[in-house]
């Protein structure tokens, strides 16, 4: 028997909203148990409700980033945002959904929020997912994207200037992992990177996995579903690529300043601390902030969570300093 996942550890505010939605729309079904098709429909349905009262922007549209052969990428279509009063530069946003579900547009709300709240256009890359297109593909299409976002995305209004890389959940994985693969280039250098309830490694042991095991929201069986799908029963534990964990004490120092969030209700939350320890373990100063009481997710909710709108607000501050080299 399933034990039932713990909702006295939400905040009022969190388990407010989720007693709302389960009311509107009862129960769901998990989509890692679908197929593929039938989990990706379920989830763009399920985001639909986030994605309303969109801030508005100066330019919003489509570009296109080639496929690069010399890294084995397909072309990528990118939803640009480019909010009133933009600065040159950019932030390449990395959409999560367990490396299998969501797209730019599920995100779209989400991503608005951090444009207006950074003053930089936001760049989503809508990379191949697993399990069709296991790693590394849907990797390689965000290094492809971190190569050429300018070039594809001048039409639009956006001016080449500082890249900050972000991502959240399956999301901040693919963009720190760009950062490993694209350290030994000097002409991809990024300001910094905004790392949202990542996952970082495909170990299911962690304290976090354990206390969180059965949610609310993802569970750990979910997680250990996705990462099958993303890596086709492969060990990766010792690929920094796939487990950004893994990667040596030299190519850690090396990344640019960091902010790290999670959520304090997550299977995931360990991984952030883990990463964490070990930077600050290198004498380096990244920020880790744990919003207590949230689900994994919650970045999604920026029109009902205050607490969304202010984790958002944070970190496109964090964004603001790091392309003026203020941030250590």
């Amino acid at each position: 028997m399933t034990a039932a996942p713990d909702i006295t550890l939400l905040s009022g505010e969190m388990a407010r909203l989720l007693e709302r939605v389960e009311r509107e729309v009862g129960p769901q079904p998990d989509p890692t148990l679908l197929t593929p098709s039938e989990g990706r429909a379920v989830t763009l349905e399920g985001n639909r409700r986030w994605n309303v009262d969109l801030p508005e922007m100066a330019a919003a549209g489509d570009a296109w980033v080639d496929a690069d052969k010399s890294l084995g990428s397909a072309g990528v279509r990118l939803k640009v945002l480019v909010p009133p009063g933009h600065r040159p530069g950019a932030v390449i946003f990395v959409h999560g959904g367990g490396f299998a579900f969501c797209s730019p547009e599920t995100h779209e709300r989400c991503a608005r929020v951090l444009a207006v709240e950074s003053g930089l256009p936001v760049l989503l890359p809508d990379y191949r997912l697993s399990p069709e297109h296991p790693y590394p593909a849907g990797l390689m299409d965000v290094v492809a994207t971190l190569r050429a976002a300018f070039a594809a995305a001048g039409a639009l209004g956006v001016e080449e200037g500082p890249v900050v890389m972000a991502g959240d959940s399956a999301g901040a994985n693919l963009a720190l992992a760009a950062l490993l693969h694209e350290q030994p280039r000097s002409s991809a250098a990024v300001a910094g990177a905004l790392l949202f309830y990542g996952t970082y490694a495909a170990s299911f042991h962690t304290q976090s996995y354990r206390d969180f095991e059965h949610g609310p929201g993802l569970t750990t069986a979910k997680m250990q579903r996705y990462w099958t799908w993303y890596v086709g029963g492969r060990d990766v534990s010792t690929d920094p690529l796939a487990c950004p964990l893994a990667a040596s004490k030299e190519a850690l120092k090396a990344l640019p300043p960091l902010h790290l969030m999670a959520a304090g209700v997550d299977p995931l939350l360990s991984d952030s601390i883990l990463l964490h320890e070990r930077l600050k373990g290198l004498g380096r100063s990244d920020a880790l902030t744990v919003i207590p009481g949230v689900t994994h997710g919650f970045l999604q909710n920026t029109i009902d969570l205050a607490a969304a709108r202010e984790a958002l607000a944070a970190a496109g501050k964090a964004a603001k300093d790091m392309v003026a080299g203020t941030r250590p």
